[in-house]
């Protein structure tokens, strides 16, 4: 065993030696060996494979940019190449762009989590299709995905299939902007039974129809959905007010149509 390491030169190390020095495992030495990131400039008379100062500082360089958290494969193509403190740099520049971005992702991920935790908890049984959909609904950032608690599955399998993305992003917006309207109108003391009033209340009604395809055996469950008793934050506390002022609106709406759509006759 003696003889074997006297042929070994002095400046020298063996992988057993280095990964002892710089605190790694004789495994990932041989792993950056086998995938071209670190291989040994040096071999002994037997054929070992040995380790140089040089490789050393290679080594030490691939141990921080790895801590900054590069990739091995940028490491591997570009970054052991860096000679000036320009190059060093620019791509310390990068990887704090990188870092950024993904942040920025883990910080969505994590609202999105306490957002969900909060509905989960609000829902009185587990069910993972509606987690599914409130987390689909917030990653396209739907200020509207707690309504999802409030649907049965019926309404839900509906939705699924009379809208994708865009259309569902869409037909939210326009009835936030419409529910926008009814508030200011409440705010100015409208009239229920006023023109200006009853324009928005047939465009109201004509949102209603266009969601349920004029299927007028949803009108009842729509209304369940809809009725807030309590509201639990800002955008329940405001669809109460227009609940609140949408109801003698409605009502005068319908009398002078001459229908009762919940009941499906003529009044």
């Amino acid at each position: 065993m003696m003889a074997r390491y006297r042929t070994i030169p002095e400046g020298v190390m063996t992988v057993g030696e280095v990964a002892k020095k710089m605190g790694v495992t004789v495994r990932t030495l041989q792993y950056y060996d086998k995938e071209g990131l670190l291989i040994p400039s040096g071999e002994s008379e037997g054929g070992r494979r040995l380790y140089t100062n040089k490789d050393l500082i290679t080594l030490h360089q691939i141990i921080s940019l790895k801590s900054l958290g590069f990739s091995l494969h940028d490491i591997k193509q570009r970054l052991v190449c860096l000679e000036t403190p320009a190059d060093v740099a620019n791509a310390l520049t990068e990887q704090a762009d990188d870092i950024r971005k993904k942040i920025e992702q883990l910080q969505a991920s994590l609202t999105a989590i306490e957002q969900l935790k909060t509905e989960v908890l609000q829902m009185q049984t587990v069910n993972f299709k509606k987690y599914a959909d409130i987390i689909v609904n917030l990653q396209m950032k739907n200020d509207s995905y707690f309504l999802i608690k409030r649907f049965d599955d019926d309404i839900l399998d509906y939705i699924r299939n009379q809208f994708d993305k865009e259309s569902g992003l869409d037909f939210m917006d326009r009835f936030n902007r419409l529910s926008d309207e009814i508030i200011q109108l409440q705010k100015e003391n409208v009239a229920p039974e006023s023109q200006e009033c009853q324009k928005v209340v047939n465009r109201y009604w004509g949102l209603i129809m266009e969601f349920t395809k004029g299927d007028m055996s949803m009108l009842p469950k729509l209304v369940e959905i809809g009725k807030i008793d309590t509201a639990a934050n800002a955008w329940e506390e405001r669809q109460k007010i227009v609940n609140d002022y949408l109801e003698p609106a409605l009502q005068v709406y319908f009398s002078r149509l001459g229908i009762n759509p919940f009941e499906g006759e003529k009044s």
